[in-house]
């Protein structure tokens, strides 16, 4: 019998927060919504703390104003979607000013 070695990709990128209001409740919700939308686990890292992108409680507690630098981390299959969709909202601002 042979074992099927699954890929699996890890990567990170790093963003900064950019619209006026940062990650508040609405924003919060659309990064777990993408997240959500993928298999691969998604980290979000601010300073000392990493939390489950796919958790809109983790994700508010985090805490991160305009400005803020976060490190966006992805494991598994589909990981290099996962960031790229992530990186989307970042660079459009989430939809905001």
């Amino acid at each position: 019998m042979e074992a099927v070695l699954e890929k699996i990709e890890v990567l990170e990128q790093e963003f900064i927060v950019a619209n006026r209001l940062g990650i508040h409740a609405r924003v919060a919700a659309q990064i777990v919504k993408v997240a959500g939308q993928f298999e691969s686990e998604i980290w979000i890292a601010k300073g000392g703390s990493k939390v489950s992108g796919k958790s809109i409680l983790d994700v508010m507690t985090l805490v991160c104003p305009l400005g803020s630098k976060v490190q966006i981390s992805a494991y598994g299959p589909d990981a290099s979607e996962a960031v790229n969709a992530l990186a989307v909202l970042f660079q459009t601002k989430f939809g905001e000013p």
